[in-house]
């Protein structure tokens, strides 16, 4: 089964559970403009939706192309983004307590946000209708 670097580069993120946010990490500023950013929340790593987002995300090969970014909240830990859990979930409107996640365009709004685990075709559908991408392609 070909794995994409995106996969490969998701599955080292998750593996990294003793990580923090580091003042290396890009602020979500930073990323405007330039990445979609997949902001994927929960109050439990073992939570069944969280798991099944994050098996998703690693069959899926598209983000590589479609400049995504994975950022992951779990409890109050952020990983990929300097902002802090909290205040990402309040900017974001996600639950502290429960599953979410949020994709964010390159403009910085709020193409999906779901209770429930995103595809790789539904996220590839979501960033192939975005204005951004379609000027992309032209």
């Amino acid at each position: 089964m070909r794995h994409s670097l995106f996969g490969v580069l998701l599955a080292a993120s998750l593996q990294s559970a003793a990580a923090s946010a580091s003042p290396t990490e890009p602020t979500m500023a930073q990323m405007q403009w330039h990445r979609r950013v997949l902001l994927v929340s929960t109050a439990d790593a073992e939570d069944p939706q969280f798991r099944a987002q994050q098996q998703a995300l690693s069959d899926w090969t598209g983000g590589d192309d479609r400049d995504v970014t994975v950022v992951r909240i779990e409890r109050n830990l952020v990983f990929g983004a300097r902002e802090g859990a909290g205040e990402l979930r309040r900017r974001y409107r996600l639950p502290a307590t429960s599953f979410a996640v949020a994709l964010i365009g390159k403009d910085g709004h709020v193409a999906i946000r779901s209770p429930t685990a995103l595809t790789g075709a539904q996220l590839q559908a979501a960033i192939d209708a975005m204005p951004m991408r379609k000027a992309g392609q032209r």
